[in-house]
């Protein structure tokens, strides 16, 4: 099985920043304890410098990782505020037919009602409806 770990890393900064990444390794791991075999993609871990990418190797980057979400088989994606790539990432892997599963408050936003089967407002809940299969019974629905 394929997941991508999609969530903010600039956000709406207009600085050259990027927000606290704390929470995909947390994420990882929950991954990782439910599914073992799973191959468990984190931009940020081989990007972790890519606020400072050129404009030829940021579209390089970006287009591939938009290319793992097509092709994911789950897009877990960590939205606490608005995330321009977080949104593009979860439309195409929607569109091509990935489970997406929001841990988000922005349950109005209709890039988030339009594309995840599931919303969680918090990283507890994503734990829990981990734990008890609700993730799993998402993955086994066409």
């Amino acid at each position: 099985m394929r997941v991508f770990l999609a969530g903010i890393m600039q956000g709406s900064h207009v600085g050259n920043l990027v927000h606290d990444q704390g929470y995909r390794e947390a994420l990882r791991s929950l991954l990782v304890d439910r599914w073992p075999e799973a191959e468990v993609y984190d931009p940020f871990a081989r990007h972790a410098t890519s606020v400072d990418y050129g404009l030829e190797q940021a579209r390089d980057v970006f287009e591939a990782h938009v290319g793992m979400c097509r092709r994911a088989d789950l897009v877990v994606a960590f939205v606490p505020e608005a995330s321009m790539g977080t949104a593009i990432e979860i439309w195409e892997a929607s569109r091509h037919g990935a489970v997406v599963v929001a841990i988000t408050p922005l349950v109005h936003n209709w890039v988030v009602l339009l594309t995840a089967r599931a919303i969680y407002p918090d990283r507890e809940a994503f734990a829990a409806a981990l734990a008890g299969g609700a993730i799993d019974r998402l993955l086994e629905r066409p």
